[in-house]
């Protein structure tokens, strides 16, 4: 090899290489894109970074040549760099870099392991790792090559991860220890090698040892993450405790499995030539993506599973299932929340899923790196929404459908599915209905089959209705298919409809049982249980439930979980073609009505429990049409909006299409406290959005200033001040205008929030004097309480200690008054923060703690992650960094869960100042960097501003010029504000001379 590019930059074959730093860059660049041509541009950032100076192109020019007479010294052509106009290159041929020899040998391994020929990939592996002879590029400082050469150092980890899982296999523990040991210590953070090394020690006897590599993995992920170890390696810690693995050595696959397909239907028929050809495709031409796409009810589903079925064993670590409901009643599955459902199905706890979807593919891809899985993305709407979803990895398999050809999906093999040919179709009748039978009346069955339009879905529901009508011959059947209505003819292929099959089904049901199918119809999408059905139906309960029963057992409502109904896609629109077509339209918008209403009063009785008391009387409802219902529904709390979470944007907007304008913004007002808590801020938006219309279309301007300030409210928790200020000033005019003091004084409270958030103070400030001056602490209490607790925060931030701490004892007093627990808990936090700006550490953390204890039992993850930080900062102000930043983890974690991403921001600042404490410059600079990028995307100018000054305070000592520079960008953003923390850096700045 003349190039040498795994360790320190090596040229000619030996041990030569280039001695001047700049010619070095130049070549190790070149050599990093071997092949290709690198950009002038590219060549001068890598260069000179941020300040290249005027004449960088005559040097990069100088540089060039030097480096040909060098190759010339050391034997290689001069020609083997290339010049273009566009930039430089290097030709390379097989074999000349040893990064190209090391990826090649690495591929032949993986193909000896897919092929089981264990030993000989551990001898292609054990090749391309002995070409290393340290860091890629050790020794070149350039950033450009770092992050280059980085990329080349994971695969050489990744490479020494699979040739540990062979050589495992093969019986080779005892002599990986000292290796795995080393690995480990240089990359604590990696735990797939931690399980390595988990995994050796057990095999040879060494289950203590083992169990200690555990426990320092684990210190060491919630020092440095604040983080519980992932599943997979928690689940080898309870293997190695239960003794699983002493002394007999490794299992096969180092990844749990996972079994998410739905089961393959046993009479499957008529796709068995499409199934062999898939699986024949996937297994001989390495076709990793495949997309089955066609028509409504082909069957593209089930040969979707058959095919995952079949290669079971090819990919044996995960069997993955998702529905994107691309073509359904319901909006299409966003690709962040279809990520979110897929990594809980590899077993990734909820609150480890980042909430950014940039992240969150990161992640999902790197959970599938190294198994051999199949995911199955069903029911797609288009390429974009799938694009995001398809796996990195080379042992994955992608199975999609869809109703549309997705043409524009790179990498896709399509398959488009026909309708069943005769033969295939009366094959599928006659294994649902009994084969002799169909045999017998060959004539009746290809009728059937005809009637049914040759759709899979169809025939399995004639035949179903054969198979429990045993005194039937088939020509009965054929007779009911030829008299019956074609209900739906959207869907029909050619003559025939797939309406005919349904309407057999439902010609079945006694009266009751109908009406109630009709009228589950008007449900938008999603489960629904059996008290919703009792409202639409206007039925007793057990009654209604004697009718679901019923049409369960008919197969045309699935209880796919006890008590949670479905109708499948095509079930819906033929029922709600019968809706139409029998039903007036007063007892159609009755029934809508019954719907809503039993939404809107559980939802109202669920949230009166949990909001805060102030918010409580923000909205009166008449008594529900059926309390009985509603009662019954609300026993469930919380968890009845975790389960109709998905219906709720459905309902309000079924609400506004349908005219109920009231029961729509009033749904959506119920349904506030429950996403904005448990931070669905997007969801909450979205609805809201929609009730603002419904108000406005009203014309009611208490409505609209109520969904003006619900809104408001999520767009604050998103860091969108200005828009959030915009809503709540258009709400303070329309209560002005009304007259409404209440609502006038609950408007400015929350304004002195937004804009104390957006460090306006004194505007906050006036809004809330204006706010005390409407309310009467004799008459509303609560009210002067909840402007107190905005005031008191506000008066913190402003660095006027002494007032926020009379603020405080008020507002403490008055919530002991009336037994306002959430407000006097409140009050001791901010009076332990205003102590601990004051230099009273030992009471702030009492005050604090006595907070903290309360927030974390009421569930409030916001205000325990703003506890957590001022306990945190106490910590650090003591000299105790570690403690702090154990503190600032805890609260990120809290704020995160909350959806509020200033607070999150705010969090990860603190904890950088925390590592920096520590002495982890590194660290606290990269984490500091990052903030000040999503500060910027957000418009948070005062955590963009803290985040300067953290990075400033990093560089100080090390290159004060650029610390300079960070502080005075800060300081320009603190004068924008009303923040005092600009005098604290002007004191640095001053320091810094």
């Amino acid at each position: 090899m003349r190039f040498g590019i795994l360790g320190p930059l090596r040229v000619g074959g030996g041990e030569s290489t280039v001695t001047a730093g700049r010619d070095r860059i130049v070549l190790a660049m070149l050599l990093l894109r071997a092949g290709r041509l690198v950009p002038v541009d590219e060549l001068v950032d890598a260069v000179w970074e941020d300040r290249p100076p005027a004449t960088a192109r005559a040097q990069l020019q100088t540089c060039v040549s030097r480096l040909r007479r060098r190759f010339v010294e050391l034997g290689l052509s001069p020609e083997t760099i290339i010049t273009d106009p566009v930039g430089y290159g290097v030709r390379t041929a097989p074999g000349d870099l040893d990064a190209e020899v090391f990826a090649r040998t690495v591929e032949a391994a993986r193909t000896a392991v897919a092929a089981g020929r264990q030993a000989e990939a551990s001898e292609r592996f054990r090749a391309a790792l002995a070409l290393w002879r340290g860091p890629a590029l050790g020794g070149i400082p350039s950033r450009s090559v770092r992050r280059r050469a980085q990329t080349l150092d994971e695969q050489r980890l990744t490479a020494l991860e699979e040739c540990v899982d062979v050589e495992l296999r093969l019986g080779r523990a005892a002599e990986l220890i000292e290796e795995l040991t080393d690995s480990v210590d240089q990359h604590p953070l990696r735990e797939r090698l931690r399980g390595q090394l988990m995994l050796a020690l057990s095999s040879v006897g060494r289950q203590a040892d083992a169990l200690a590599v555990y426990r320092e993995g684990r210190r060491f992920y919630a020092d440095e993450l604040g983080i519980e170890p992932g599943v997979e390696l928690q689940e080898l810690h309870q293997r190695v405790l239960a003794g699983d693995l002493a002394l007999t050595g490794p299992e096969e696959r180092s990844f749990t499995p996972v079994r998410a397909l739905p089961r393959a239907i046993s009479d499957f028929t008529g796709r068995q030539e499409t199934l062999a050809r898939l699986v024949k495709e996937i297994e001989e031409d390495d076709a990793r993506i495949q997309l089955v796409d066609g028509m409504a009810g082909s069957g593209k589903t089930t040969l979707a599973v058959h095919v995952a079925t079949a290669l079971a064993d090819r990919y044996p670590d995960a069997h993955l299932f998702i529905d994107l409901h691309g073509h359904s009643e319901r909006e299409p599955l966003p690709a962040t929340a279809a990520l979110a459902v897929l990594l809980r199905q590899l077993g990734v706890p909820g609150d480890r899923i980042p909430a950014d979807s940039d992240e969150r593919a990161a992640l999902w891809r790197s959970q599938l790196s190294g198994r051999r899985a199949v995911v199955v993305l069903d029911n797609a709407g288009s390429a974009a929404q799938v694009e995001p979803l398809l796996p990195s990895g080379r042992d994955t398999l992608t199975l999609i459908t869809s109703r549309r050809r997705l043409a524009g999906l790179d990498g896709g093999k399509p398959s488009s599915l026909a309708v069943l040919d005769p033969d295939e179709a009366v094959e599928l009748l006659g294994r649902v209905a009994g084969a002799d039978r169909v045999a017998a009346e060959p004539e009746a069955a290809i009728e059937v089959i005809t009637r049914c339009g040759h759709l899979p879905l169809a025939i399995r529901l004639a035949g179903a209705r054969l198979a429990h009508r045993p005194r039937w011959r088939v020509r009965d059947l054929a007779d009911r298919l030829a008299t019956g209505r074609d209900a739906l003819t959207e869907l029909s292929a050619g003559e025939r409809s797939v309406g005919q099959a349904f309407a057999l089904s439902y010609a079945q049901l006694g009266l009751d049982q109908q009406r109630m199918f009709r009228l589950l119809a008007l449900h938008p999408g999603g489960f629904f249980d059996d008290r919703v059905a009792a409202a639409v139906a206007d039925l007793p309960l057990p009654e209604a439930q004697i009718l679901l029963d019923g049409l369960v057992d008919a197969h045309l409502v699935d209880e796919p979980e006890a008590g949670r109904f479905r109708f499948h896609d095509l079930m819906r629109e033929y029922a709600r073609q019968l809706l139409d077509g029998v039903e007036i339209a007063a007892t159609r918008e009755a029934a809508t009505a019954r719907l809503l209403d039993h939404y809107l009063h559980v939802a109202h009785a669920i949230a009166s429990r949990m909001e805060p008391v102030a918010s409580r009387s923000a909205l009166v409802l008449p008594e529900p049409p059926r309390p009985d219902l509603v009662r019954a529904s609300a026993t469930d709390g919380a968890a009845w909006f975790d389960a109709n979470r998905d219906a709720l944007p459905a309902l309000v907007r079924l609400a506004a299409a349908e005219g109920l304008l009231e029961r729509c913004w009033q749904l959506a007002r119920t349904s506030w406290f429950y996403l904005f808590s448990h931070g669905h801020l997007d969801e909450l938006v979205d609805i809201h959005t929609v009730a603002l219309r419904a108000a406005e279309q009203l014309g009611d301007a208490g409505a609209i200033a109520t969904v003006q300030n619900y809104l408001s409210s999520g767009y604050f928790r998103l860091g969108r001040f200005p828009q959030a200020i915009e809503l709540m000033e258009g709400a303070l005019r329309l209560r002005q205008q009304l007259g409404d003091r209440r609502g006038e004084a609950t408007v400015r409270r929350n304004l002195t929030v937004a804009y104390g958030a957006n460090w306006q103070l004194a505007l906050a400030m006036a809004h809330s004097a204006a706010a005390l001056a409407l309310v009467s602490a004799g008459d509303q209490p609560v009210e002067v309480i909840a402007i107190l607790n905005n005031q008191a925060l506000l008066l913190l931030a402003w660095g006027r200690y002494p007032e926020s701490r009379l603020v405080s004892r008020r507002q403490l007093h008055l919530a002991r008054e009336i037994g306002d627990m959430n407000n006097l808990f409140n009050a001791l936090g901010h009076l332990g923060a205003v102590r601990a700006r004051l230099g009273d550490y030992p009471g702030a953390r009492r005050f604090l703690r006595l907070a903290l204890q309360f927030k974390r039992r009421e569930g409030n993850r916001f205000g325990e992650g703003e506890v957590l930080n001022e306990l945190g900062t106490i910590e650090r102000i003591l000299g105790r960094p570690e403690e702090a930043a154990t503190l600032h983890r805890e609260a990120l974690a809290a704020v995160t869960k909350s959806g509020d991403r200033v607070a999150a921001c705010l969090s990860r600042n603190l904890l950088a100042r925390a590592l920096l404490d520590q002495g982890d410059v590194t660290s606290a600079v990269d984490l500091h960097r990052r903030v000040l990028a999503d500060a910027v995307r957000m418009g948070a100018r005062h955590e963009q501003a803290r985040a300067l000054d953290g990075v400033a305070r990093c560089l100080r000592d090390t290159d004060p010029g650029e610390a300079r520079s960070h502080w005075f960008r800060a300081l320009a953003l603190l004068r924008q504000t009303e923040s005092p923390d600009q005098h604290e850096v002007e004191r640095l700045l001053a320091e810094l001379g």
